[in-house]
């Protein structure tokens, strides 16, 4: 249950932080070359959540949930 929470909220996460990023493309159509794109969106935190929800589903799909039982 906590393995889904944490997808579901990394998913989340990872959903704005690309709508950000792509709704801030639009600013390349009022000049600002690609370097100057990057370095504006390096500014923004909702940018970063991205990243941070691609890690939380990462750890959610890969993470182990309880330990093997040795025997």
């Amino acid at each position: 249950m906590v393995r889904a929470f944490f997808f579901l909220v990394g998913y989340v996460l990872a959903v704005y932080g690309g709508i950000s990023t792509i709704a801030y493309l639009n600013l390349t159509t009022t000049g600002l070359s690609f370097l100057e794109y990057f370095q504006f969106i390096s500014k923004k935190i909702e940018c970063y959540l991205i990243v941070v929800g691609l890690v939380m589903i990462w750890i959610s799909i890969y993470f182990p949930a309880k330990p093997p039982k040795k025997e």
